[in-house]
């Protein structure tokens, strides 16, 4: 099998290179003229999307643990 053939780990990737992706999707869809072929595109799409929101929440939160942590040690200082 070649590479090109190989299916995509997306949750492997960054939240840069899965915004990437997605607006390479978006871009071929917008370009394409026959919307039946265009299907397995859109189930894509909508992976990405769902895996780029698991992420953003996923650092959302990384950085709000980080804040009180940091918050809790300047208030310990004083």
């Amino acid at each position: 099998m070649k590479d090109k053939n190989l299916p995509i780990d997306y949750n492997a990737l960054s939240l840069d290179e899965l915004t990437k992706e997605a607006n390479r999707l978006v871009e071929e869809l917008e370009n394409q003229k026959d919307l039946e072929n265009s299907i397995e595109k859109y189930q894509i799409l909508i992976k990405l999307n769902n895996i780029i929101e698991k992420k953003f929440q996923k650092n959302v939160k990384n950085i709000s643990e980080n804040t009180k942590e940091n918050i809790l040690k300047i208030i310990s200082k004083k």
